[in-house]
């Protein structure tokens, strides 16, 4: 039994929910001849590998959906072997290139000049190029976004390139200005609960009450696959779905919210070495650094004095920077943790931060 989340995704650009726009658009590039180089970008769980997918059933029809899952290996220039999970049909092929981190240029390189030399095989296709869609694109660094930059211009006549993002900040100009930019914003409160009301309906007991499902959307903060997911849960844990419902949160988050306690509770050299074992913990158990940062300052903003609200998100987008330009994540985790213990005690007691050595 598959999940509802997989079991109701829309296969066509026409069951989507939200976004008619947007589908309008893809559906008039789909029809034209002249498709170009695509890059969708949004927040997670607003919808943008589906709406890769519905695209792609417009573009070559239901061949699409006949998939298989191959495990190819690549070789480095200095002889190591990587392993990659490549999802496939006659006319497209997804690969995750950040699967392999710094040897992603590899697997770019490898696999894209490897399509862009073969034909279409199937003579009846509706068009005569194959798309490479690769996920995670605003992970990849900087000298496989080079190579592809590279493979866009060379091999456009037998091949289309679709990337998705949560955000093009990381993208190199060169790539950004090849691609025709999508942005995928994620659903609205009113929409998330149109899309769990449809879901409802295709269930024995056909209707969901409109509060349950507001509150529901709420918590989903956007993230409509996170919406489908906690109301398959909900209906699990309280069939008829009534009285009081809790909305559990993720164990990750709650480990935040701990975490953002402990700052608060005491500002020490000791209490940092806690927090850092807290931070390590999150981060081995693949928890994004950006997502850590942002689950904890949310969780200070909401408990600390208005005046010190400001300096905490400026903090907290600097060290975001450094994150994201860096590659010891747990280094700028512990400084940011350190800044706001910092400010935190300079405002209670006026000690300077010169103090809290």
């Amino acid at each position: 039994m598959s999940l509802w989340v997989d079991q109701y995704r829309p296969k066509t650009l026409s069951d989507l929910h939200y976004h008619e726009g947007l589908s309008d658009r893809l559906r008039s590039l789909a029809s034209s001849g002249d498709f170009p180089h695509m890059l969708f970008y949004g927040p997670s769980g607003a919808g943008k590998k589906t709406r890769i997918a519905c695209t792609l059933r417009e573009l070559f029809g239901k061949g699409v959906e006949k998939l298989k899952i191959d495990q190819r290996v690549f070789m480095t220039p200095s002889r190591r072997k990587l392993d990659v999970n490549i999802v496939q049909s006659n006319f497209h092929i997804e690969i995750t290139p950040s699967e392999v981190g710094m040897y992603d240029r590899v697997v770019i390189q490898e696999i894209l000049k490897e399509i862009a030399q073969t034909q279409q095989v199937d003579i009846n296709a509706r068009h005569r190029f194959k798309v490479v869609i690769i996920n995670e694109a605003d992970t990849l660094s900087r000298d496989a976004q080079a190579a592809l930059r590279r493979t866009m211009e060379k091999y456009m006549s037998n091949m289309r390139i679709i990337l998705c993002a949560n955000s093009t900040s990381k993208l190199i100009a060169p790539i950004k200005s090849r691609c025709l930019l999508m942005r995928v914003a994620a659903p609205s409160e009113d929409e998330i609960v149109k899309a769990l009301q449809f879901v409802a309906s295709k269930q024995p007991f056909r209707s969901i009450e409109d509060e349950v499902a507001r509150d529901i959307a709420r918590d989903s903060n956007g993230n409509l696959r996170k919406a489908i997911l906690v109301f398959e849960a909900l209906k699990m844990q309280t069939p008829d779905l009534t009285g009081p419902l809790t909305i559990a949160k993720p164990d990750w988050e709650t480990y935040c919210h701990k975490v953002a306690d402990m700052i608060l509770q005491e500002q020490s050299p000791q209490r940092v070495m806690e927090v850092r074992s807290k931070l390590y913990e999150l981060l081995t158990h693949c928890i994004p650094p950006t997502v850590i940062l942002k689950t904890i300052t949310d969780r200070l903003v909401s408990q600390v004095d208005e005046s010190l609200r400001a300096d905490i998100i400026h903090w907290a987008a600097l060290y975001e920077v450094r994150l994201r330009i860096g590659n010891k994540k747990i280094f700028h985790l512990e400084a940011w943790v350190v800044k706001v213990m910092a400010l935190y005690k300079h405002f209670f007691f006026g000690i300077d931060m010169d103090g809290f050595d």
